[in-house]
């Protein structure tokens, strides 16, 4: 079984062909990032107006890498939700037709879903790929992290699945972006956090985590709370604006900051995940989504777990952030365990979907 997977959610445009939900044949990704970082974020607009130029090149690069015609495919599956409206529409229109066209079964895929199945893939000759050498067992735990959000998820098996908590305000990648802001950091703040990050003491300051019910998340807080700490490192007020801190900060401040802003926000999130392992039992353990390309998340996780019979296979980098291989192994689920399929006539985009 070939799938076509497309993903559109954001500002990557990607397709990717993945066989039997386990084999990656092919992995296309054009990214509009280079046009965003001079805004410090992701201009809707421009993410859409991409998407529309290279849509088709990456799908047809998608099937010329996996060295299949569109008669090899036997699925295609997209993401509909969650994500920004205009990007979204691309994609799904553009699956629609495809599936209409070429008579091809389409199936919808939550974008964050997805993401957890990247790590269901284990082989592939695709060149530079480091991937599992099995497939995650279930009950699984899955520690979902990026930019939009923050999850722990209990799968008992596929499609059958409990939120176990999640953030309350800021995702933990949205408040790498914040804290960069601050620091005067480029865009897209994880990289550079964690760039700065090792240039620095992750014990320098000691900075709160918050109180939340058992498995929830709020990183707003923390946020606050790096921002007094840098005015208070220059010795001015609660009034002094965040957005001129960077000219009067340090190098060594800085990388100071960024590494006990990490280290203890990576905590908040490495402390729930052994709790909820604990309570349930979980027989493997996965990371998700774009901050679990974060090496200090790697770190500390596999020190939480140390020990503990539980597998932890991180998912190759070029697998965290978005792309089609994901929608193509979560498509590939779906048709196995007969799950319903979508109507190409009539598909409908749903930004804020959720799990």
């Amino acid at each position: 079984m070939k799938f076509l997977g497309i993903e559109t959610s954001c500002d990557e445009t990607a397709a990717a062909v993945v066989e039997d939900g386990q084999r990656l044949l092919s992995n296309a990704v054009a990214s509009s990032m280079s046009e965003h970082i001079k805004y410090g974020g992701v201009v809707p607009e421009i993410a859409a107006r991409s998407h529309i130029e290279v849509i088709m090149p990456i799908i047809k690069q998608a099937l010329s890498d996996a060295d299949c015609t569109w008669g090899d495919i036997d699925g295609i599956a997209v993401t509909h939700g969650a994500g920004l409206g205009g990007s979204l529409l691309i994609g799904v229109m553009t699956a629609r037709t495809l599936a209409i066209a070429l008579d091809k079964p389409l199936y919808a895929t939550n974008h964050v879903e997805a993401h957890v199945y990247a790590n269901f893939l284990t082989d592939t000759s695709l060149p530079g790929y480091k991937l599992p050498a099995r497939q995650p067992e279930f009950p699984m735990l899955a520690v979902i992290v990026s930019g939009g959000h923050s999850q722990l998820v209990l799968f008992r098996n596929h499609f059958d699945y409990t939120v176990l908590g999640q953030t309350h305000d800021d995702a933990i990648g949205e408040a790498f972006d914040k804290v960069a802001k601050m620091l005067g950091l480029p865009y897209p703040g994880g990289p550079s956090v964690a760039a700065t990050a090792e240039r620095g003491d992750p014990n320098a300051y000691k900075l709160p985590k918050a109180k939340m019910d058992k498995y929830d998340f709020s990183f707003s807080g923390l946020k606050t709370a790096v921002l007094r700490l840098a005015q208070s490192q220059i010795g001015e007020g609660y009034d002094f604006p965040s957005i001129k801190l960077s000219e009067r900060l340090s190098g060594a401040q800085k990388a100071d900051i960024a590494a006990s802003f990490q280290r203890t926000a990576i905590a908040t999130i490495v402390d729930k995940a052994k709790l909820a392992y604990e309570e349930f039992d979980a027989k493997s353990v996965v990371i998700a989504g774009g901050v679990a390309a974060n090496s200090e998340l790697r770190h500390q996780l596999t020190e939480a777990l140390l020990g503990a019979s539980v597998p932890i296979d991180f998912p190759d980098l070029k697998l965290c952030t978005d792309n089609g291989a994901m929608v193509a192994v979560l498509g590939c689920y779906k048709m196995k365990l007969g799950q319903p399929e979508a109507n190409p006539f009539s598909l409908s985009i749903e930004p804020n979907l959720s799990m």
